[in-house]
């Protein structure tokens, strides 16, 4: 068996996209955070965590804030243990919004090394703006590498000790050919299937202002041979990257786009992936997909040209038309022992239960209709990714949603569909849940809540601006950027990240 930093026997399991560093009895464990949210459902329940708690979440302490060569408008990574040229290391990596890979010391904050693939000469819809990007990076399963979207189009593979780039076998992965029209928003998403072949998925959609020739679309990158597959939201029986129009290849239909935070989420129970489409024309007989949650096998494909399943709202006209687009989130997973169910949340407002098995009800992808609908708590759009957590002891589910109008959690009970259980007028962006503890990031704060109740436990409001960036507890460590630059660290005090 592997030996810890300590010195100490230990065991590796991977659960769920975690590793999880097992010690011997008495010794506490530590383990990593390898993808946004922490799991391919990206969940963000953060299920290991043994040292900050509600009991004395109180007493975090800023640990450091350090100014980043760039911003990043994501989440970061974590990967502990790692053999640095100047020795073993903790890691935080972030994607800046440049298109930089950066990697820091997670106890000092210290720069440790860094990787570029910049705008260049990319301007958004050929105009004057530079592109840029608010992905999160991903760590692969077997912990050598970290992928990166860059602003090449392309998705970097670097060797976590250095930051050095593999090339060769398909790497870098073209993920768009008109980066200046198609934007990689979301996290990206690894993913370990039944045939256990792990994936990489990479989502993309357009700029702000829904300008420009783009057809929204996915990647998937299979990480044992370097092969990929691309399944494009419109003129979905054209499985390729679709060149600027007029050059071909290329789609007549425009603007569906794939943004959400969480790109896309993986069911082990169903052995498939889900993500949710924003704007664009809805049209099965013209393989058209807009405003719509789409199914598809792990390895990215669909079946007959089309997706495995799926479902679309009977308002799709009206979203579209209004721009409240339904994939403004990803599809939060709530399975219990007795049901496989997500909710879908959107810009108009809503909720939305569908059944990850039979999308539509109806067995089958092009139908409308088929999920319960009810309002969210606080009202207007959801832009974040919902935190969720399903209780072994009774089997409940419970979702988190937090917005620029409030936060609220709700229940899931089997039979008896969603039901509030608080609000507050305060949200934020993407919560992350920790030991019945809620962490949510907005503008110039960054906030614990009690899960059960709502009430804020601590509170510290030494941080800057806030866009999508959410925040990341590893080992004992509380970690968020923020538009000015920054990267922030909090810790219980008198103690250091383990």
């Amino acid at each position: 068996m592997p030996r810890s930093r300590t010195g100490k026997t230990r065991l590796l399991l991977v659960i769920s996209g975690f590793l999880t560093l097992v010690l011997l009895p008495g010794q506490a464990s530590a383990y990593n955070w390898l993808q946004f949210n922490g799991d391919p459902q990206h969940s963000g329940n953060n299920s290991l965590e043994r040292t900050i708690n509600r009991e004395n979440v109180g007493q975090l302490r800023e640990l450091f804030t350090v100014r980043l060569p760039a911003a990043a408008d994501g989440a970061p990574v974590y990967l502990g243990g790692v053999k640095t040229p100047g020795g073993v290391r903790d890691l935080l990596f972030v994607t800046a919004k440049t298109g930089r890979i950066i990697a820091l010391d997670a106890r000092s904050g210290a720069l440790v090394w860094q990787g570029e693939n910049p705008s260049g000469k990319c301007r958004i819809n050929r105009g004057a703006l530079p592109c840029y990007t608010t992905s999160s990076p991903a760590i692969d399963p077997d912990l050598r590498f970290v992928y990166s979207y860059g602003l090449d189009g392309y998705v970097h593979k670097y060797r976590v000790q250095d930051g050095s780039e593999v090339r060769g076998s398909g790497w870098p992965e073209v993920a768009t050919r008109k980066p200046f029209d198609e934007k990689g928003s979301s996290a990206l998403t690894i993913a370990t299937a039944r045939n256990g072949i792990s994936y990489l998925y990479v989502a993309n959609s357009g700029y702000l202002g829904d300008r420009g020739d783009y057809q929204g679309h996915l990647t998937t990158i299979n990480l044992a041979d370097g092969s990929q597959k691309v399944f494009n939201t419109l003129c979905s029986n054209r499985p390729v990257h679709f060149a600027q129009s007029p050059q071909q290849p290329d789609c007549p239909a425009r603007k569906s786009g794939v943004w959400a935070r969480a790109g896309v989420v993986y069911s082990p129970q169903t052995d498939r992936i889900y993500f949710a489409t924003g704007n664009g024309p809805f049209s099965p007989p013209r393989f058209d997909w807009g405003d719509s949650v789409l199914a598809l096998n792990p390895d990215g494909t669909g079946r007959n040209d089309v997706p495995v399943d799926s479902y679309t709202p009977s308002i799709f006209h009206l979203l579209d038309r209004a721009d409240l687009d339904l994939g403004s989130t990803a599809p939060a997973i709530l399975s219990t022992p007795s049901s496989n169910l997500a909710v879908q949340s959107g810009k108009d407002g809503k909720l939305r239960l569908i059944d990850l098995e039979n999308l539509s009800g109806r067995g089958g992808p092009g139908h409308v209709g088929g999920a319960a609908t009810i309002e969210l708590p606080q009202g207007g759009p959801v832009f974040s990714a919902p935190a969720s957590w399903s209780d072994p002891k009774d089997g409940t589910a419970r979702v988190y949603l937090a917005n620029s109008r409030g936060f609220s959690a709700l229940k899931l009970t089997p039979g008896k569909g969603l039901k509030e259980l608080w609000r507050t007028k305060t949200g934020g962006t993407s919560p992350l849940l920790v030991n019945g503890v809620l962490f949510c990031a907005r503008s110039g704060t960054i906030r614990a809540l009690d899960s059960e109740t709502g009430k804020v436990l601590w509170e510290n409001a030494g941080i800057g601006p806030i866009h999508w960036e959410s925040p990341v507890v590893a080992n004992g460590a509380l970690y968020l950027t923020d538009e000015t630059g920054s990267l922030h660290a909090y810790t219980l005090r008198g103690l250091a990240p383990k």
